[in-house]
């Protein structure tokens, strides 16, 4: 080989070799597991690799947080966005992700004290206090305000506070928001979307079934239907078309939050410390699993799932900890290690980050 040809072959390896590092750098290939501490005066993030366990980051929340009884104080949109809520600040701080780790972006001001996010038709909702808002999306950055309704008990009363448990995208068209009021049943409010912005029309309230308590954390199926925990009686719901259509004894004490996994939803029950995997149809419930896990800490607080790995939050001792599964397609889990033990008393929500292509 001629001494020309050697160093262009060395120059071209050597291009492959910076553009390949540079490619390496720019993906975004680890599976993110996000907790937020909710401290009630400086509330900030504390981000895990969920597959070595490793601790990655803690970024301040840039407010204060304190909430409790919720489900989905954090929640994570296409591997690119988590949005936490500062309860005591009236704010939602958004990050973006930022090669494997995250950054912050943004805040965005509430009409009520944050408690619970979600995703869906270009916009993140957030259910409060008193009132659900709708936040349009422009790719990955949310822009302003473009909807807000007041949220309303079953004879059309203000949620008192603390009774606001979730707020979860049902289709293009409503949202829904569960509202816990014992010694009452309770309230699940469905909220009417125009071209996904909240319309500001008074939601349609509707009361959990009698002998029932606390709808609180819930999964949506494609088809439109939800199974609802009934926390306080420990009992599933099925909702869909505006009413349930079915309750079955859960098996386990307090199932509370919920996440699903194509066909199967698993609930973290608190009073047992387990999770259970269930399977609804558009009419009925199946326990498939009573106890498809343990938590070794304390009693569950939040539970999330992507891309194979599942997340717990829990608290016990005055301690906080996070238990990763791994999960196959019969949604059958694998602990992933011991429990981390976050350091902080209070964590609220979980959010798992799938990797994403994106830079």
């Amino acid at each position: 080989m001629s001494k020309l040809a050697t160093r262009f072959t060395a120059a071209l390896v050597l291009v492959m070799g910076v553009s390949a590092a540079r490619l390496g750098a720019d993906r975004h290939d680890v599976t993110l597991a996000v907790t937020m501490t909710n401290d009630p005066t400086s509330n900030a993030i504390q981000v895990y690799d969920a597959r070595t366990q490793s601790w990655l980051q803690t970024l301040p929340a840039q407010g204060k947080g304190g909430v409790g009884g919720n489900a989905r104080g954090i929640r994570q949109y296409g591997g690119e966005i988590v949005a936490v809520v500062n309860n005591g600040s009236n704010t939602v701080a958004v990050f973006r992700r930022h090669q494997n780790g995250l950054k912050f972006e943004q805040l965005v001001a509430t009409t009520s004290a944050p408690v619970s996010i979600d995703f869906g038709n270009d916009h993140m909702y957030v259910a409060g206090a008193t009132t659900v808002d709708s936040f349009v999306l422009h790719g990955n950055h949310v822009g302003g305000l473009d909807g807000t309704a007041s949220l309303e008990l079953v004879g059309g009363a203000l949620p008192p506070n603390g009774s606001t448990a979730q707020v979860g995208v049902i289709d293009e068209r409503r949202l829904l928001v569960t509202l816990k009021t014992d010694p009452d049943p309770g309230t699940v409010d469905v909220v009417a979307l125009d071209h996904g912005a909240i319309s500001g029309e008074a939601p349609t309230a509707v009361s959990a079934p009698a002998g029932t308590l606390t709808p609180f954390g819930f999964s949506v199926y494609p088809d439109g239907s939800a199974l609802i925990t009934l926390a306080h009686s420990s009992q599933d719901g099925l909702f869909r078309d505006g009413t349930f259509k079915t309750v079955v004894a859960a098996g386990q004490a307090a199932p509370c939050w919920s996440t699903r996994i194509g066909k199967y939803v698993f609930t973290a029950n608190t009073g047992s410390k387990t999770l259970s995997r269930l399977v609804a149809t558009g009419n009925n419930i199946f326990i498939d699993s009573p106890v498809a896990a343990t938590i070794p800490g304390g009693g569950p607080s939040d539970i999330d799932a992507a891309r194979g790995v599942l997340g717990v939050i829990d608290h016990g001792g005055g301690q906080s900890h996070l238990t990763l599964f791994s999960y196959n397609a019969f949604g059958e889990l694998q602990a992933v290690g011991s429990a981390i033990v976050l350091g902080i008393p209070n964590a609220n929500g979980v959010a798992i980050v799938p990797p994403t292509d994106n830079d």
